[in-house]
């Protein structure tokens, strides 16, 4: 099975499990959503490249690390079943989770309210403190690896699981399989001191969901350059520019909030994630909206308000939904009309 990971391998059994469907490729792995025969559930099984299995740091950065993210119990992460290696090639059994991403939530109904925002990001921001507690870095913290599912009642109308660990992430950078100056992470979201190469601890995450909070609440992340090496300089250099520059609507607590969060040292950020939702949340009911005051548009050399999304078109709410890009499918369930 050397080259198993890019062959359709439906159908096959593998360690316990009876593979369906493809539902997600990428250049390092390959999804399957699949029939755990042991215990009858469907779950979505992770089949990583095989040059992977063939590095013996990777191989043992890996069981490591798979282990440590099964060992948390969290209900907003999505749990890993198991890991391990079969016939050279390594998996990750994962649950299978029905639901869309933040990302084509954001597609369909253009930026969320400060009360949705808040509901949504304090799920996630207890997900990541846990991980945190572990000693685990998500390292790519996106609205694509934010998965949203229906909740359990009027008042918890969304039940967000984080998912793409990245248990292969940190792996692949400690293991050389990386090039030199490459980090990993997605350039909309990633912290400063990803791109400069220091070492990275929960704070990057924080980082990184303060980008998703801004695009949650404008449409559009707080920087948008148009070439890559232009966004990166943006993440280590500019100031963030102000929430209520895109939507002078929102109350002008949130600028500090946010800028606090997007601060370019470490240090200079919130100490938990939950602690910017704290923040977040007090800002957003003090009342004390941005349109009743002179609005100031930018700080000294600020950025520019960025583009939001492209807004949904009257009536087209309860259309088909959007098939969502690859790199969220992982653990993507099919529904009104999602693949998978």
């Amino acid at each position: 099975m050397n080259t198993a990971a890019y062959e359709d391998l439906t159908g096959r059994q593998l360690a316990g499990y009876r593979l369906g469907p493809q539902i997600g490729r990428g250049g390092m792995a390959v999804v399957y959503r699949a029939e755990d025969l042991r215990l009858g559930r469907t779950v979505a099984i992770k089949l990583l490249a095989p040059e992977l299995a063939r590095n013996d740091v990777f191989r043992q950065r890996f069981a490591r690390e798979s282990r440590a993210a099964a060992a948390i119990d969290h209900p907003h992460i999505v749990p890993v079943y198991e890991a391990g290696e079969v016939d050279g090639v390594l998996f990750i059994a994962m649950r299978y989770v029905a639901g869309r991403d933040l990302g084509v939530l954001l597609d369909r109904q253009g930026p969320l309210s400060v009360p949705q925002t808040v509901r949504i990001i304090a799920q996630v921001a207890s997900a990541l403190d846990a991980a945190h507690a572990h000693d685990l870095v998500h390292r790519d913290v996106k609205p694509g690896n934010i998965l949203i599912a229906e909740g359990p009642d009027a008042d918890r109308p969304e039940h967000a699981y984080l998912t793409d660990f990245g248990l292969t992430k940190k792996s692949l950078s400690l293991s050389g399989l990386t090039t030199v100056g490459q980090f990993v992470g997605t350039l909309d979201y990633v912290a400063p001191e990803q791109i400069s190469g220091r070492p990275v601890d929960g704070r990057c995450d924080l980082y990184s969901l303060g980008c998703v909070v801004f695009e949650v609440l404008t449409g559009a992340p707080p920087f948008r350059r148009e070439d890559d090496l232009a966004l990166l300089w943006a993440h280590l250099n500019d100031p963030a520019p102000l929430i209520t520059a895109a939507r002078p609507e929102l109350p002008g607590a949130l600028n500090a909030v946010l800028v606090k969060a997007l601060a370019k040292t470490p240090d200079e950020r919130y100490d938990s994630c939950l602690g910017f939702v704290a923040a977040l949340r007090a800002a957003g009911e003090s009342g004390d909206r941005a349109a009743a005051v002179p609005v100031i548009t930018t700080l000294p050399g600020a950025s520019p308000a960025p583009e939001p999304r492209p807004q949904p078109q009257p009536g087209t709410e309860t259309g088909a939904v959007p098939v969502p890009p690859a790199w969220a499918w992982p653990v993507f369930g099919a529904r009104d009309g999602t693949a998978g």
